[in-house]
């Protein structure tokens, strides 16, 4: 099993490594089950807990920007926070 991200393989699972995996994964739902652990990581987790800082962050910010409307849609809000002339990702805060 091989896992990617655009295209730039992270990891291959080796047949050994599998098999310990399937020691406590049922084989018939061992590639659904990874699948669903890596979307929990990146999406239940990272994504989640960044948004909810971004978010508490920046709805002061953005009032104190003279914004009188946010959405309500979490793809749409974060685009209008990078959208601030304010704005700076952690590479560039530096910190």
């Amino acid at each position: 099993m091989k896992i990617s991200v655009d295209d730039i393989e992270l990891v291959t699972l080796t047949e050994t490594q599998k098999k310990v995996i399937k020691n406590e994964v049922k084989e018939e739902i061992f590639e659904e089950d990874m699948r669903r652990r890596i979307l929990w990581v990146l999406l239940d987790q990272k994504y989640k807990h960044c948004f909810e800082r971004l978010k508490k962050e920046w709805e002061p910010r953005l009032k104190a920007n003279g914004v009188t409307s946010v959405p309500l849609d979490d793809e749409a809000f974060a685009e209008l926070v990078f959208s601030q002339p304010n704005y700076k990702s952690r590479s560039q805060r530096g910190d």
